[in-house]
């Protein structure tokens, strides 16, 4: 791994091939005060666009909510659900395709006292082990939707 941030070509793929080749890439999310936390990408989950009933984007909706799901790949998509978790996905395809990747698990790599820290004292096991304690571990919020990968 080169440990270069990725190019807008390398998500300009459908979400499954994105989803596929995003396991085992590092996820590094910098703080203010340039503290880093990072992690390997363990597991990931793919929204196929409007055929996808599972997907914010079903059958061609649009919504504010949503909207950025129809930007080119590699914009990060941040949403707010069941009034409380923050989940974080990775836009992928052209411009209009509606397709994204929910990043579910991470194993982190760097950071990990300050993630216990976000997370309330959590053990390793517990810090990103699932969508809403992986964005609550690396302080993924709205502010981030919409920014480019």
């Amino acid at each position: 791994m080169s440990g270069r941030r990725w190019g807008a070509r390398r998500y300009a793929v459908g979400a499954e091939a994105l989803a596929t080749r995003l396991i085992g890439a590092m996820l590094v999310r910098v703080l203010e005060g340039r503290e880093r936390l990072a992690g390997v990408i363990v597991e990931t989950e793919a929204y196929l666009g409007g055929d996808d009933l599972a997907s914010h984007t079903a059958g061609g909706r649009r919504t504010a909510r949503n909207e950025v799901m129809y930007a080119a790949g590699g914009h990060a998509y941040v949403y707010f659900t069941y009034g409380m978790h923050w989940c974080f996905n990775v836009v992928s395809g052209s411009r209009g395709s509606g397709e994204a990747v929910l990043i579910r698990a991470i194993e982190p790599t760097e950071g990990a006292a300050r993630m216990a820290e976000h997370r309330g004292g959590r053990g390793a096991r517990e810090l990103c082990s699932g969508p809403a304690k992986l964005c609550q571990a690396l302080r993924i919020d709205g502010g981030l939707n919409g920014e480019a990968m």
